[in-house]
């Protein structure tokens, strides 16, 4: 055939069942993923253009056998679901318990174990928006099976997208005598999802990212194109040539753009949303010179095909890498991560996938393949409870001390820098420590937009002649538990002023939880500060994490308010970052614990932004108390020091150890409320 006469062709002869252009575009959806997330490439909406062609794809397929039919055959649908995605899932959901039992921090191995049942029933994406998960952060916090989000989300779609869609097409031919009820349907899905997502980004994001409902949109309008094909395939082919050039250009320029600090999913999203849509609507016409030629080769057509595998091993490997190996993860690890997962999707592949997908029993006999994705399923959650009552591979102590010493001097911090295994004390308090957080006074929540003065936030000596008011972010809250014993020794009223990620400085921060800019931040502040002067503090205590978007005027604006008050004010320089999790460090390096410590030069981030905050804090007469000396010694900052586990999380001091500080701060907040 002459390609005039292709040009010309009807649509039905246009539109094929194996689409080479969908196939490179799986790829360029799986590879934008896998560099997103091993830091290769800053380019996100990979998994959105993935939901587009899942959408396209099924929804062809259901509407061609209701066409064909004038119904579904539930078991044939369901027997291919299961048959092609159940099996890689288990083995991978299994495998990856087992690495981190091995591997990962016995501390986690439970919560982990919950997620993977939870992703073995494909309801994971709800788990993680019950937890607040922040997809983007990067601290430790991430499960294996973080990922499994978005499969869930398609699977639940699996489930319920052919009963709906032969319900509405049978309701529209007999109203409409067309699909123009279904047209209509899909498009107030698309329309209401899509609100929902950019409404609920500002509101709640974890709910936002996670959930079907504010999701459902984008594999929508992969349905709605499927509905659509016989019309777009008349599109003039030239025309239809640059749809699709400029769809993968869409897909492309909008995915870079979009960052970590973007809110997600918002309408940042859309971008490569549509751009897949386009590619897919160019190709339904064939165009000669379209976008195919350049995804139609044998490199993406291989990458395609063990897109799936590759999805499902990339990320597991990547959470537990840096455990497995004792290394820092460097772009080199993470480049060894890429490399790694791609093999054993290809095993995955062509020993599993392959395997079910052909076997022949399983396609003549569709009720075997439900079967055997139920009983896949079941085993695969059978297994994760069970793994539940396996023995955490944590060395405990039998030590019966109930008080273990941490910081007495500086000294002792120089001797921790020099401690190659955790101790027995330590041992004891090792599973606790994750919750050994400050008891007193109070914080505030991120959504909390005014300072509200109550019973909780007072501690020390309530009856005390003088007022100390504790003042800052979850830096400053840390110190509670401290500033509490200090307050009875010495007859003070010690007020907490605290909210979570708002320093006491006038800085504009975008919340990564909020994904969005930090308004209640800004309001809170302001009734903090007025508060201040009901309270007539005689001392004012400023404590704050350094952030990079710290700045000058920011912070002297702030400074000013509170010199105005008449209260002695005294900054606390920031706490080191371990920059890891430090009780599952102790937790999988037992008898390797400088593993877990940190260079004083890297703990102390943001150096500039450090110095400058001080410098505005003599400026306005306030004493200074640096806090380094009681956390790093000999240039290194110590995980554990005598036998307090010194960090609960990544960040934050536990309670314990702050009550060790006691003779290094006492005496000097003691000088300062004499004078």
């Amino acid at each position: 055939m002459t390609r005039h006469r292709s040009s010309a062709a009807a649509p039905t002869e246009r539109l094929r069942k194996y689409r080479p252009d969908i196939q490179g575009l799986r790829a360029v959806a799986i590879m934008m993923v896998v560099s997103m997330h091993c830091g290769i490439l800053d380019i996100h909406g990979g998994v959105d253009v993935s939901f587009v062609l899942s959408g396209f794809l099924i929804g062809s397929q259901l509407l061609a056998e209701i066409d064909k039919t004038g119904k579904v055959s539930l078991t044939k649908f369901w027997a291919r679901r299961f048959r092609r995605l159940t099996p890689p899932m288990a083995i991978v959901i299994v495998g990856t318990a087992a690495l981190a039992w091995l591997y990962g921090s016995p501390l986690r191995f439970r919560t982990y174990i919950e997620d993977g049942l939870s992703a073995s029933l494909s309801f994971l994406n709800w788990r993680l928006v019950e937890n607040g998960t922040d997809y983007f952060a990067n601290d430790g916090s991430q499960t294996p099976y973080q990922h499994f989000w978005s499969l869930g989300i398609e699977e639940q779609f699996y489930l319920a997208a052919p009963i709906l869609l032969v319900v509405l097409v049978w309701v529209s031919r007999k109203i409409f005598r067309n699909r123009a009820l279904v047209a209509l349907f899909l498009t107030a899905v698309i329309a209401g999802s899509f609100y929902l997502g950019w409404k609920k980004t500002s509101e709640n994001q974890p709910l936002a990212y996670f959930s079907t409902h504010t999701r459902i949109w984008e594999i929508t309008c992969g349905v709605l194109l499927a509905l659509a094909a016989t019309q777009v395939s008349r599109m003039n082919t030239g025309v239809a040539a640059v749809v699709s050039w400029l769809g993968l250009t869409t897909v492309l320029v909008t995915a870079s753009l979009i960052s970590s600090t973007t809110p997600l999913p918002g309408y940042a999203v859309a971008g490569p949303v549509i751009g897949a849509v386009m590619v897919i609507a160019g190709g339904c016409a064939n165009p000669r010179f379209g976008v195919e030629r350049l995804l139609d080769n044998p490199v993406l057509d291989f990458v395609g095909n063990v897109s799936y595998g590759w999805y499902l091993t990339h990320w597991p490997l990547l959470v537990l890498w840096p455990s497995i190996t004792d290394r820092d993860f460097t772009f080199e690890e993470r480049m060894r991560v890429v490399v790694l997962s791609f093999l054993a999707a290809v095993v995955l592949h062509y020993a599993v996938e392959r395997r079910f997908k052909k076997n022949v029993s399983l396609l003549d006999r569709p009720w075997k393949g439900v079967f055997t994705g139920g009983f896949t399923t079941a085993g695969t959650a059978g297994a994760m409870v069970l793994a539940t009552i396996i023995p955490l591979n944590l060395a405990t102590s039998s030590s019966s001390s109930t008080v273990a010493a941490g910081y007495t001097d500086k000294t002792s911090v120089e001797k921790a820098t020099q401690r190659t295994q955790l101790s027995a004390a330590a041992q004891g308090g090792l599973q606790s420590a994750p919750k050994n957080l400050a008891t007193r006074g109070c914080i505030d929540n991120f959504d909390v937009a005014k300072f509200v003065m109550r019973d909780g936030c007072v501690a020390g000596d309530p009856k005390g002649s003088k007022t100390l008011v504790l003042m800052g972010d979850s830096h400053a809250w840390q110190w509670n538990d401290l500033y509490d014993v200090i307050g009875k020794d010495l007859g003070v009223r010690v007020v907490t002023m605290a909210k979570g990620g708002c320093p006491p400085q006038t800085y504009r921060i975008v919340n990564p939880q909020l994904g969005r800019e930090y308004t209640e931040c800004d309001s809170w502040r302001r009734s903090a500060f007025a508060e201040l002067k009901k309270i007539h503090p005689d001392v004012i205590v400023i404590a704050d994490r350094v952030r990079g978007e710290a700045n000058r005027a920011g912070a002297e604006a702030s400074f000013k308010v509170l010199k105005d008050t008449g209260a002695k004010l005294v900054y606390m320089t920031d706490t080191p970052e371990p920059g890891q999790n430090i009780p599952d460090c102790l937790a999988t390096h037992i008898d390797k614990i400088t593993l877990c410590n940190r260079q004083q030069w890297q703990a102390l981030e943001y150096t500039r932004f450090r110095t400058m905050e001080r410098e505005v804090a003599e400026k306005y007469g306030a004493e200074i108390i640096d806090t380094t000396p009681a956390f790093c010694a000999a240039g290194v900052c110590p995980a554990v020091i005598g036998d307090q586990i010194v960090y609960f999380d990544n960040s934050h001091i536990t309670s314990s150890y702050s009550k060790t500080l006691k003779p290094f701060l006492e005496p000097t907040l003691k000088e300062f409320l004499a004078g």
